[in-house]
């Protein structure tokens, strides 16, 4: 399954050009989504998404 980073509690954006998306659970800013930068690092889907009050799946 496809993690939305859009829909977690974590993700953020930020103003640098060069690396507009942020996790906050993982501490790390990135110009991809940020749950394709876990997958393409550790081999696993992101364990660390909340989904934001209101957001669905």
């Amino acid at each position: 399954m496809q993690i939305n980073c859009f829909k977690c509690v974590h993700m953020k954006i930020t103003w640098e050009p060069a690396h507009p998306r942020a996790c906050t659970a993982y501490g790390f800013k990135t110009a991809q989504i940020p749950s394709v930068v876990v997958k393409q690092s550790s081999g696993m889907d992101c364990m660390k998404f909340t989904p934001k009050r209101g957001a669905t799946t």
